[in-house]
């Protein structure tokens, strides 16, 4: 017992010394976040636990799905939304903590296609070619890209001709995959996927949709709130700032 003891200290003595050691903690955060920032948020959390220790476990979809989750109880510690309204929505019901609301980027959104498809879309009117028959969106009553590109096939004047076409997925996540797998010619989705997928994408004009502002707050009632809002501030940094403009989010000169 003693010998085994004696091991346990010397491990922990060299890990306290070791300059590549993590701090040795416990601590988990729970992050409630926009499907969009899978990619981005699954690498900066990679790197707020190595410069803290502290492990951030994600739950990814639709920004309407998860506020309304939130609101119900579920044990949530921070939100990233897809659309800053979400968080004024939480915020006006004393669930976050209101001065850590922030607006951290911008996104925005594409016209994808997988890279061997006969179909060619340069232009949102080009989904009215009859080659064109199914567009996937992600549902615009609870995910702020399908909100965006619903206005965006407003504002080209089509939506009602190409209504027909369309198939919802619960977020944009699963938007993507419906035109992966060939359930679809095309798909609107955020940039921050189509830059890490394996296919064809062109930029919709942002004067066609809502800025789409995507704002964080810590929820009101963690038990973690000092790795919450240190969290909060990592995404807003150097390292954060940079991970997001890797996956195609711009920064608005807006403030919260």
């Amino acid at each position: 017992m003693k010998r085994t003891l004696l091991i346990a200290l010397l491990f922990l003595s060299a890990c306290k010394h070791s300059n590549n050691a993590l701090p040795i903690t416990n601590n988990e955060l729970t992050v409630a976040a926009a499907a969009d920032l899978t990619p981005a948020f699954e690498e900066i959390g990679r790197q707020f636990q190595s410069a803290t220790g502290t492990r951030v476990i994600f739950s990814f979809g639709s920004t309407g799905l998860l506020t309304r989750q939130i609101e119900n109880g579920a044990p949530m510690d921070v939100f990233a939304a897809a659309n800053v309204d979400y968080i004024n929505e939480l915020e006006s019901k004393g669930l976050i903590l209101n001065d850590t609301k922030a607006i951290y980027a911008r996104g925005r959104i594409v016209l994808w296609t997988t890279k061997d498809s006969n179909v060619h879309v340069d232009k949102v009117s080009d989904l009215t070619k009859p080659e064109v028959k199914r567009i996937a969106i992600a549902n615009p009553d609870h995910a702020p890209y399908g909100m965006a590109a619903r206005e965006a096939l407003q504002s080209a004047g089509i939506w009602e001709t190409v209504n027909s076409k369309l198939v919802f997925g619960d977020n944009i996540r699963q938007t993507l995959q419906y035109a992966e797998t060939g359930n679809v010619e095309v798909a609107i989705v955020a940039l921050s996927l189509a830059k890490q997928s394996d296919g064809r994408w062109t930029l919709i004009p942002e004067n066609l949709h809502k800025p789409l502002d995507q704002a964080v707050a810590v929820i009101k009632g963690t038990h973690q709130e000092r790795e919450a809002r240190a969290f909060v501030t990592f995404i807003a940094g150097a390292m954060g700032r940079s991970i997001l403009t890797k996956y195609g989010f711009t920064f608005s000169s807006g403030g919260n």
